[in-house]
């Protein structure tokens, strides 16, 4: 038998900062807007659409009184600020024609500070572009695409919308899935192969229902508008050809002058794709690519992180399925089945929505992705490497 523990390590979901019914998005509705203080930078994000489309946007957020930093009281205000200041951030970095290689004070300082509170690098990450991103337009109805919306937009229009608001219904569908991950590791340190096959039912039903979500994708988010209004404006600034040094975050005494490698925004830093890989035992080979997969851990929230790591810390699935039934050595292939389906369907909007773009600017690489990467031969490899843990 297992080394008996009392339950799963990853049995407590609140500890990690985990709900039952969200999963890994916030356990109450984001924060809308911070208070009085904050009005003229809550202003200039609301403007935002408007200042990028000017082409002055430097010069007017130039205009914004000091971030009032001290008066940020717990982690709902942390985190609006961090989504402000990031959304800000990118706009000044990448909203004229071309990019900026120094961040002035008045933006970088406070961001870092955020930043260092929430335990991620000051760069626009998946955690303020989506998990922290949405309301509810009837405070009674699900967190769900037809009645969410975004807080915050770069240009806004409907393409930007959805692209984000069904990241958004996918993390809230993961719910349960994820709930089922300790579960399903209380079932393996106890060797109990029926209790096992009920977690798999469960997250095998919840995988299909994440993979219908991102099947919606081209019903409002067309190729070419993502590629050249949504996109130009989430990338970072490492290993993009148009920063190649990295940004300058100057007044941040921890960086000294020297430019920061940040990777941008990109759905690789959702947590929910790695939890279920660390679960079901799916490995990736040690080369720079699985190197690429560990450092997106870095910009994820870090309770996020620590869940994760929990889950890698639990019982090998593959090795207790050697003794077990094939009806339930069917349910874990078909939950492998829906991830490899998933990262597919990923592989193919990759193509469609960025590979097959025609490049006007080379602040917005068609061969690499907004996380710095050869992207098409990344999402390839994590898709091969899926396919190739069936055990039937």
């Amino acid at each position: 038998m297992y080394e008996a523990r009392a339950a799963a390590p990853a049995a407590d979901l609140e500890a990690f900062g985990l709900h039952h019914e969200r999963g890994f998005l916030p356990h109450q509705d984001p924060l809308r807007r911070l208070p009085t203080p904050f009005d003229y930078w809550e202003e200039a994000a609301a403007c935002l659409p408007k200042l990028l489309v000017s082409d002055r946007v430097r010069e007017l957020l130039a205009k914004l009184p000091p971030f009032p930093v001290s008066l940020l009281h717990h982690e709902a205000m942390d985190r609006r600020a961090m989504l402000l200041l990031s959304y800000l951030g990118h706009a000044y970095v990448w909203g004229q024609r071309e990019p900026v290689h120094q961040l002035p004070a008045f933006l970088a300082r406070p961001w870092h500070h955020v930043a260092s509170k929430l335990g991620r690098p000051p760069v626009l990450s998946y955690a303020s572009y989506a998990l922290d991103n949405w309301y509810r337009l009837e405070q009674s109805g699900p967190i769900a695409c037809g009645n969410i919306a975004l807080i915050q937009n770069f240009l806004g229009g409907i393409d930007e919308e959805w692209f984000i608001l069904i990241h958004v219904e996918i993390e809230a569908k993961a719910a349960a899935v994820i709930r089922e991950v300790p579960e399903a590791q209380r079932a393996l340190y106890a060797e109990d192969e029926a209790a096992l096959a009920t977690s798999l039912a469960k997250i095998e039903k919840g995988l299909e229902a994440m993979y219908d979500s991102l099947a919606r994708m081209p019903e409002h988010c067309d190729p070419y508008v993502y590629y050249h209004r949504v996109r130009p404006y989430i990338h970072g600034w490492k290993n993009n050809p148009a920063l190649p040094e990295g940004l300058v975050y100057e007044g941040v005494e921890e960086y000294a002058g020297k430019p920061q490698a940040f990777r941008g925004e990109t759905g690789a830093q959702s947590s929910i794709i790695p939890t279920l890989d660390a679960l079901l035992g799916v490995f990736h080979e040690e080369d720079i690519l699985k190197t690429y997969l560990l450092e997106m851990r870095e910009y994820m929230p870090p309770k996020h992180r620590g869940f994760m790591e929990a889950v890698e810390a639990g019982p090998p699935m593959r090795e207790f399925l050697k003794n077990c039934s094939k009806k339930t050595v069917a349910l874990y292939d078909a939950c492998v089945g829906w991830v490899e389906r998933f990262r597919t369907l990923h592989l193919q909007y990759a193509a469609t929505y960025i590979f097959k773009q025609h490049q006007t600017d080379p602040s917005n690489p068609a061969k690499v992705g907004t996380g710095g990467t050869p992207f098409m031969k990344y999402l390839k490899k994590h898709r091969d490497e899926t396919t190739k843990h069936a055990l039937g």
